[in-house]
């Protein structure tokens, strides 16, 4: 899975019951569940031998203990930036109940009353862009899926709406990189488990 330019290895947290019962999981912290923690136990064997110049992880719970249970933890730095979408009044509540009430909503085109939008998450994203080319090494990230979502299209090029386009399940493993040239972000591998 290597390339010879720096590669940008995602996370997405593992399972929580938020997660496995479709609930927008924002700000709130969920631990994992046990299938969750053997999930992220299970990316050890995934990361064994890759090294990395730096680790970083979403302060929620789930993505902290992900990296964690993955063996990254004394790595790791915290970065608020890596959050996850804030869903604001749609926190905790599925897209089917969204949809009862608002119909024809889309995450990524109309964000969230309350929360931030699609160009907020973006502008978050970007930042981590900025800083992860500044670095110009392998990194390790934990985070989760919008957020993910998103940080993937912004890597290539994408508005932040383009994130809608790339689905990621609990305790993928996704690697953003470069194919020619440093001017040339791709997506090298995406949504492995």
């Amino acid at each position: 899975m290597s390339s010879a330019f720096p590669e940008i290895y995602l996370v997405r947290h593992g399972e929580t019951e938020w997660s496995l019962s479709g609930r927008h999981t924002g700000r709130t912290d969920i631990p994992l569940t046990a299938k969750g923690e053997e999930a992220a136990r299970g990316l050890a064997d995934r990361l064994n031998g890759l090294t990395f110049q730096t680790v970083w992880s979403s302060p929620s719970q789930r993505a902290f203990d992900t990296c964690r249970l993955a063996g990254f933890a004394e790595q790791a730095v915290k970065k608020p930036d890596l959050q996850e979408w804030d869903y604001g009044a749609y926190e905790g509540v599925t897209t089917k109940e969204i949809l009862s009430k608002r119909p024809g909503w889309q995450l990524f085109r109309d964000g969230c009353p309350d929360g931030e939008t699609a160009a907020d998450v973006g502008a978050r994203a970007d930042a981590v862009v900025a800083a992860l080319r500044a670095i110009g090494g392998n990194v390790l990230i934990f985070s989760s899926s919008h957020f993910l979502r998103v940080f993937a299209a912004r890597w290539v090029g994408l508005p932040p709406e383009g994130g809608e386009h790339f689905v990621l399940d609990t305790a993928s493993l996704s690697i953003l990189g470069y194919e020619h040239d440093l001017t040339e972000p791709v997506i090298r591998r995406w949504n492995q488990k």
